[in-house]
């Protein structure tokens, strides 16, 4: 959530923030509104209490007629304290309700739009050419059954349409992305981290995924649990309530985990193989830092997803995405999309979002520099997941016989393996 002091001093930077997402501007207002009504009601309550207190040191020491007046006063004064309490507590409840149906600022850099009003800001690697060196590309799916790696078919009959088996080489390619994915980032200085893929409401409201996104979010209504989209979820959730002394700043978090998304409105949206799922693993990088330092850990965080791509030997592009798609926790996000040759189009395969105090707020997750307390912020980036990347090194690395090139990267943990081979039907 954004801090209340901005809103009363530059409540106009809000209402430009909501018209840049394509949201609410009239909850500005309405805030604004709740928030005088708890502070003067809070003001009231403790003119009332003070009152009653002073007048609960009178009553001792008066007798007969004074005594009763004072009694009448006092009873007539604790109903209006009840009545002050109750009036605070219900604009403080409607002054957070509205405070949770704002996202976060957006940064004055970001492009305003949709989905399609993104900013490329650079493009790295040359797409092939497969015309020249004369054939056609086959799409991931039909090279995955080609090698024995991915199985549609089997993942539909046991599970539903958008799940999916990696057998063979397709589970050794998995674990050689996520090995490869954790040992550049312990190497960057990340603590890598296994989370659990369940977790409490607050958690995943603290993070934002309960506003525009609940939809796209499994509940287990029984257990009051949520399943995660992102370890970003446990991960900001991992020191919710905590005071970290800034000496500890930046705390930097791998973590690895199952994800799971509904996928509700993709309906017909790349129903093709695997790169839209209900279920993958991703490794995703978490960065605590002091918020003054949040611009400059953003930019590390891109840094090392263009990294990992360069590593894979993919062509990709760098985008700034535009205001209308941040979701409501990122200030700024950057995309990096691969080229997907069947497709004829890059596609998003890691994502960086710069979340600055809003989160943190949420999740109470406070720093101590020096004898101040105060909220600090969260990034969060993935490095890699698993599904599209295996599309985008399938489509991007393979031969005219259906085989595919293993980049170097990633050789020594698929055992020295220089190609996938097709293997026999």
């Amino acid at each position: 959530m954004i801090d209340l002091r901005l809103l009363r001093e530059d409540p106009d930077r809000v209402r430009a923030s909501q018209r840049a997402r394509g949201e609410d501007v009239d909850v500005v207002d309405s805030l604004l509104a709740a928030d005088e009504r708890r502070r003067s009601s809070s003001a009231r309550f403790d003119a009332l209490r003070s009152e009653q207190k002073q007048l609960g040191k009178l009553i001792p020491k008066a007798t007969g007629e004074e005594k009763a007046e004072l009694l009448k006063k006092a009873a007539e004064l604790s109903a209006a304290v009840k009545a002050a309490d109750a009036e605070q507590d219900e604009a403080a409840g409607l002054t957070q309700e509205l405070l949770g149906r704002l996202g976060n600022l957006v940064h004055p850099d970001v492009p305003v739009g949709g989905e399609d009003d993104f900013t490329v800001l650079e493009t790295i690697g040359t797409a092939r050419d497969f015309a020249a060196e004369g054939f056609e590309p086959k799409d991931h799916l039909e090279l995955g059954q080609l090698l024995g790696a991915i199985d549609v078919e089997r993942g539909a009959k046991v599970s539903g349409s958008r799940f999916y088996y990696l057998t063979g080489v397709g589970a050794l390619l998995e674990l050689a992305l996520v090995n490869a994915a954790i040992a550049q980032a312990t190497a960057a200085g990340f603590t890598p981290v296994l989370t659990p893929a369940l977790v409490k409401p607050r958690a995943m409201e603290g993070t934002g995924f309960l506003g525009q996104a609940a939809q796209d979010v499994y509940h287990l209504e029984k257990d009051e649990l949520y399943l995660v989209g992102t370890s970003e979820v446990a991960l900001a959730g991992y020191h919710m309530d905590e005071i970290l002394d800034a000496s500890r700043l930046p705390l930097r978090y791998a973590g690895f985990s199952p994800c799971f998304r509904r996928e509700a409105g993709s309906y017909g949206k790349d129903t093709r193989g695997i790169f839209r799922v209900h279920q993958f693993d991703k490794v995703e990088m978490f960065s605590f830092v002091a918020p003054e330092e949040a611009e400059a850990e953003h930019a590390r965080l891109l840094e090392w997803e263009k990294q990992w791509l360069t590593s894979l030997e993919l062509p990709f592009q760098v985008i700034d995405v535009a205001s209308g798609d941040l979701g409501s926790s990122a200030s700024r996000k950057y995309d990096c999309e691969a080229w997907i040759p069947t497709q004829g189009k890059y596609r998003e395969l890691t994502s960086t979002s710069n979340c600055d105090e809003f989160q943190a707020r949420r999740l109470s997750v406070r720093m101590r520099d020096g004898k101040q307390v105060r909220p600090l912020a969260t990034l969060n980036g993935t490095l890699c997941a698993v599904p599209r990347t295996i599309v985008a090194l399938l489509e991007n690395h393979q031969q005219a016989d259906g085989s595919v090139r293993v980049p170097e990267a990633l050789r020594p943990y698929l055992g020295g393996r220089e190609l996938l081979e097709p293997v026999a039907s």
